[in-house]
Protein backbone atom coordinates (compact mmCIF):
# COMPACT_ATOMS: atom_id res chain seq x y z
CA UNK A 1 0.00 0.00 0.00
CA UNK A 2 2.64 2.34 0.58
CA UNK A 3 4.01 1.81 -2.70
CA UNK A 4 0.91 3.09 -4.59
CA UNK A 5 1.33 6.31 -2.36
CA UNK A 6 4.73 6.81 -3.06
CA UNK A 7 3.85 6.21 -6.68
CA UNK A 8 1.07 9.12 -6.06
CA UNK A 9 3.72 11.54 -4.67
CA UNK A 10 6.00 11.44 -7.26
CA UNK A 11 3.88 12.07 -10.56
CA UNK A 12 2.62 14.58 -8.13
CA UNK A 13 5.92 16.46 -7.60
CA UNK A 14 6.56 16.00 -11.44
CA UNK A 15 3.61 18.05 -12.59
CA UNK A 16 5.28 20.80 -10.05
CA UNK A 17 6.33 23.75 -12.48
CA UNK A 18 9.87 24.91 -11.82
CA UNK A 19 10.49 27.44 -9.80
CA UNK A 20 11.49 30.98 -11.42
CA UNK A 21 15.42 30.90 -10.98
CA UNK A 22 15.23 34.98 -10.16
CA UNK A 23 13.23 34.00 -6.95
CA UNK A 24 14.93 31.31 -6.28
CA UNK A 25 17.18 32.86 -2.83
CA UNK A 26 17.56 28.76 -1.67
CA UNK A 27 21.58 29.74 -1.63
CA UNK A 28 21.37 33.39 -0.10
CA UNK A 29 21.63 34.34 3.90
CA UNK A 30 18.73 36.30 5.78
CA UNK A 31 21.14 38.91 6.04
CA UNK A 32 21.65 39.30 2.60
CA UNK A 33 17.57 39.00 1.69
CA UNK A 34 17.32 41.95 4.04
CA UNK A 35 19.66 44.11 2.71
CA UNK A 36 17.80 43.55 -0.50
CA UNK A 37 15.24 44.66 1.01
CA UNK A 38 16.62 47.57 2.65
CA UNK A 39 17.64 49.05 -0.79
CA UNK A 40 14.00 49.22 -1.76
CA UNK A 41 14.63 46.21 -4.46
CA UNK A 42 11.18 45.33 -6.29
CA UNK A 43 10.74 42.91 -9.34
CA UNK A 44 9.16 45.54 -11.52
CA UNK A 45 10.71 48.86 -11.53
CA UNK A 46 8.25 52.11 -11.56
CA UNK A 47 10.51 54.83 -12.97
CA UNK A 48 10.33 52.75 -17.25
CA UNK A 49 13.67 54.41 -17.72
CA UNK A 50 15.36 53.03 -14.42
CA UNK A 51 15.98 49.63 -14.37
CA UNK A 52 18.49 46.92 -13.23
CA UNK A 53 19.27 46.24 -16.94
CA UNK A 54 20.91 49.85 -17.06
CA UNK A 55 22.40 50.39 -13.73
CA UNK A 56 25.73 50.83 -13.34
CA UNK A 57 25.73 48.39 -10.23
CA UNK A 58 24.13 45.56 -12.59
CA UNK A 59 25.71 41.84 -12.58
CA UNK A 60 24.46 40.65 -16.44
CA UNK A 61 23.37 36.88 -16.27
CA UNK A 62 25.81 34.44 -16.48
CA UNK A 63 25.69 32.54 -20.26
CA UNK A 64 22.87 30.08 -20.33
CA UNK A 65 21.16 32.09 -17.21
CA UNK A 66 18.10 33.74 -17.22
CA UNK A 67 18.99 36.32 -14.17
CA UNK A 68 21.67 38.72 -13.26
CA UNK A 69 22.71 40.13 -9.92
CA UNK A 70 23.87 43.20 -7.92
CA UNK A 71 27.17 44.59 -7.10
CA UNK A 72 25.26 45.94 -3.61
CA UNK A 73 23.38 42.71 -2.47
CA UNK A 74 23.88 39.04 -3.36
CA UNK A 75 21.29 36.37 -4.99
CA UNK A 76 19.40 36.94 -8.00
CA UNK A 77 17.80 39.82 -10.02
CA UNK A 78 15.29 40.57 -12.73
CA UNK A 79 16.76 42.61 -15.38
CA UNK A 80 13.74 44.78 -15.40
CA UNK A 81 13.85 44.92 -11.35
CA UNK A 82 15.02 48.29 -9.55
CA UNK A 83 15.99 49.90 -6.17
CA UNK A 84 16.58 53.33 -4.25
CA UNK A 85 20.42 52.77 -5.35
CA UNK A 86 20.00 52.93 -8.94
CA UNK A 87 22.65 54.53 -10.80
CA UNK A 88 23.16 55.93 -14.41
CA UNK A 89 25.70 53.45 -16.43
CA UNK A 90 28.68 55.89 -17.31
Amino acid sequence: MGGCNAKKTAQKEENVPPVDPCEDFSGVSESEIKKREQFGYVKESPIADNQCSNCNLWIPPAAGKDCGGCMLFQGPVYAEAYCTYWAPKV
